[in-house]
């Protein structure tokens, strides 16, 4: 199966409105970090939110590491998807899922190492999908998301394998020329892209369409040459 697109930085509702057109099922809507691009106003995330047809997610990428923040920015913004960009320090998921009951919980893993395998596991135990991606958040100024760098594959596929069947976004560096490479080595539920289809921070057309393109791509060369069975 082609893996899911998920369009991140979105940033009007026009954005919204061309990456639902060329194939997404879901939106990333950026706020407040203390590093990288895309940040949006809650008041923009809600307004795209409520702009979006039924059946696309919308999915708030927010820093806040303690419960009650998150919970309570999401009753600002009213998205369907809460991402968590960070670990979670104030609260549990658990206690996080009992107070937004009906919004999915995405988590955050940033590939750094190989301790990602583990604590993408750990996350696994408690969210409804893991979002693999490039960020440091150990820096003297966290990065926890909007690199535009690629991570180590490998480790990727070896998360994609200890999580299943939790679904597995993939995000980091991702682009028209690289994607098809990336689904073959990890095989995740969807992909997320944000700064490879962006000209001058503006969602290009052009670009998203041919990676969306390249993403079917990956799929038509699968189809073509099935797995041979036993037998005549």
């Amino acid at each position: 199966m082609v893996p899911r697109l998920k369009v991140c930085c979105i940033a009007s509702v026009d954005e919204a409105r061309l990456a639902v057109r060329l194939g997404a099922s879901a939106l990333g809507l950026v706020s407040s970090m203390p590093s990288g691009p895309g940040v949006i106003g809650e008041d923009a995330i809600r307004r795209i939110a409520e702009s979006v047809p039924p059946g696309v997610a919308t999915f708030l990428l927010t820093s806040a590491t303690s419960v009650p923040a998150i919970v309570d920015q999401h009753r600002r913004c009213r998205t369907s998807t809460i991402q968590l960009c960070d670990r979670i320090t104030e609260g549990t998921h658990a206690e996080l899922k009992a107070e937004l009951p009906g919004i999915k919980i995405v988590q955050v893993v940033h590939v750094v190492d190989g301790d990602a395998v583990k604590e993408a596991v750990a996350g696994a135990r408690a969210a409804d999908a893991i979002l693999l991606d490039s960020g440091r958040p150990g820096a003297e100024v966290k990065e926890l998301g909007g690199t535009g760098r690629v991570h180590d594959w490998t480790v990727s596929a070896a998360i994609r394998k200890a999580v299943s069947p939790v679904p597995l976004y993939l995000a980091g560096g991702l682009k028209p020329s690289n994607v098809r490479d990336a689904i073959r080595a990890v095989r995740p539920f969807g992909v997320d892209v944000c700064s490879g289809v962006r000209i001058d921070d503006r969602l290009d057309e052009e670009r998203l369409r041919s990676f969306v393109e390249a993403m079917g791509r990956e799929h038509e060369q699968e189809t073509s040459h099935p797995v041979p069975t036993s037998g005549r």
